[in-house]
Order: structure tokens, then C-alpha cells, then sequence
């Protein structure tokens, strides 16, 4: 079992950053680089949206057309941390965020869809103010 937790929410006003953190932990006798690591969001009356993801080591990302450019993912497998930094925040960005963690069989593989992960985080607020 692996444990998610979310960090760095926020309220901010638009055109503003904020840095989203997600911890792993857990033991499951399979270090954090063994897993590839998303960020989904869950807005108000919307449904859950991929966001970013990155591979196990980091060296492929990939993100949603509403974030790219905006958004960066990555990691720290030394801190069994990822990260999402974003900027240039715009209120259709207001949601609840989600990291996700993938048994990845292959090291460089990355996932967009929901059902690819196998651990979710409780989620982190972020509300962008107009």
C-alpha cells in the first residue's frame, strides 16, 4: 500500500503560482521510482480532468492542452516527492487536486487516464480568485 499526501493548496489571486507537493510513503518493497506519478483535478461541476504526468525517472512528462506552458511536473525519487508548479493560474483552474501513483512496468512510460493509477492522494484545494 502507498500512502499520498498533497500539499501547497491554496488560494490565490489570478496570474499568480502556487507549488503542489505530493509525498509518498508506504511499505510496499517498491521504491518511489517505481512508480510513474500523475496529477488529476476535480473542479466544481466538472468532471476529474487529467492534469500532468511524469514517468519514473522523470524523463517524460506530459500534460493536458489547458495547462501546457503553464504547469510543470517533476520529481524527486531521493524525497519520494512530486511536484506541480504552476503559474500564470487562471480561475477556470479553481479544483481540488489529486496525485496518483502507477506500479509502471516500464521505466518510461507515462499515463493520462484515471484508471491507469493505482493510489490516489486525499486531494489538495487550490482557488484562483478573478
Amino acid at each position: 500500500q502507498v500512502q499520498l499526501v498533497e500539499s501547497g493548496g491554496g488560494l490565490v489571486q489570478a496570474g499568480g503560482s502556487l507549488r503542489l507537493s505530493c509525498a509518498a510513503s508506504g511499505r510496499t518493497g517498491r521504491t518511489f521510482s517505481s512508480y510513474a506519478m500523475g496529477w488529476f483535478r476535480l473542479g466544481p461541476g466538472k468532471d476529474r480532468e487529467f492534469v500532468a504526468a511524469i514517468s519514473r525517472a522523470g524523463g517524460n512528462t506530459y500534460y493536458a492542452d489547458s495547462v501546457k506552458g503553464r504547469f510543470t511536473i517533476s520529481r524527486d525519487n531521493a524525497k519520494n516527492t512530486v511536484y506541480l508548479q504552476m503559474n500564470s493560474l487562471k480561475p477556470e483552474d479553481t479544483a481540488v487536486y489529486y496525485c496518483a501513483a502507477d506500479q509502471a512496468v516500464y521505466y518510461d512510460s507515462i499515463y493520462y487516464q484515471a484508471a491507469e493509477y493505482d493510489y490516489w492522494g486525499q486531494g489538495t484545494q487550490v482557488t484562483v480568485s478573478s
